[in-house]
């Protein structure tokens, strides 16, 4: 199968070649992503392969059905970017990674939380200006606190027990409950329980209506003050304008994001000779008590690797008429 792959990083070709063994499908890679502009690319192949920085909107579905494209294949767990519905009236198939490693994204949290608690980066900078005092770099113990969950799917388990380990109070809100969690001593909560009994917030859930800006000023004004929040999940279920007022107002204490709903424009880009056209990522970076990674929180080797493996096995399923149960269906 002949496949055109978008916004192709700099590691991710060593693996997909690794994994499309004997080369049984024809791999293209392109830099750029699939979008109304760069659609006619996609003449003469099978298949598109994606991250989630392209918008593939109705009209590029259009254009898709058009050059015959018959398979949609996403490089993530995220589709929202994806009009499921036009797709399926073309007859095009969408497929995705629903996970990869649970753990490298629940890890990451960890290092946010670690991070803005003991302030570790403020230390190293501090050091290495010669400046070896201790002031302003209290910090407290996890030991005992309540950790607040939003979403226990696979990534949300796997930090759940990763903060059972430190000895935390593990609370948590999703519309299913897991038992396995339960039985471990996950307490589940309702939303606004979770805001104001947790000292620590990490976000686990998929982006959705119901979840688009679930963190907001009227969720804000709920929580603990001086409460830290965590986002590993999607940008958009934090409204950063809100956030940035909550840690004005000091209501936010701590505000750790590997995704932000702008990053689009930002992430995985080389900006340090631009001016940045962001006003709110400009001011949160201004924060001492905010730390920002740039969408690196799946970044493994493991989890690369199995990115690949999968995004290829969808590519010979598909070529098969294989169900693998990694189709989007709505």
């Amino acid at each position: 199968m002949k496949v055109a792959v978008f916004s192709t990083k700099y590691y991710e070709k060593e693996y997909l070649d690794k994994y499309n063994e004997d080369s049984i499908h024809q791999l293209t890679y392109f830099d750029t992503p699939l979008n109304i502009d760069s659609i006619d690319l996609t003449k003469g192949f099978d298949a598109v392969s994606l991250m989630l920085t392209g918008n593939i909107d109705e009209a590029v579905i259009n254009k898709l059905s058009e050059n015959k494209i018959r398979l949609i294949d996403l490089r993530s767990a995220g589709y929202d970017n994806v009009d499921i519905s036009a797709a399926i009236k073309h007859n095009i198939k969408v497929m995705r990674v629903p996970a990869y490693s649970p753990q490298a994204i629940a890890e990451h949290a960890v290092a946010l939380i670690l991070t803005l608690n003991r302030k570790t980066n403020i230390a190293y900078n501090r050091i290495r200006e010669n400046d070896f005092t201790i002031n302003n770099l209290m910090g407290f113990n996890l030991f005992e606190k309540t950790v607040g969950v939003v979403g226990t799917g696979k990534i949300g388990r796997a930090f759940c027990t990763i903060m059972l380990g430190f000895g935390c109070k593990v609370i948590a809100y999703d519309i299913k409950q897991s038992d396995a969690m339960i039985k471990k001593g996950v307490v589940y909560k309702t939303f606004d329980k979770l805001l104001t009994l947790s000292d620590i917030i990490s976000i686990h859930c998929p982006l959705t209506d119901d979840t688009h800006h679930l963190f907001n000023s009227l969720a804000f004004d709920k929580i603990k003050v001086g409460a830290m929040l965590i986002n590993t999940s999607r940008g958009a279920v934090i409204n950063t304008a809100d956030a940035m007022d909550a840690l004005k107002k000091e209501q936010l204490g701590y505000l750790g994001i590997d995704v932000y709903e702008g990053e689009k424009a930002l992430f995985s880009k080389d900006l340090s000779n631009s001016n940045i056209q962001d006003d709110i990522i400009e001011r949160l970076m201004s924060f001492n008590n905010v730390l920002i990674t740039p969408h690196q929180a799946f970044f493994t080797i493991e989890a690369v690797e199995q990115i690949a493996m999968t995004t290829i096995k969808n590519f010979t399923d598909f070529e098969q008429g294989v169900l693998n149960g990694n189709e989007v269906t709505s």
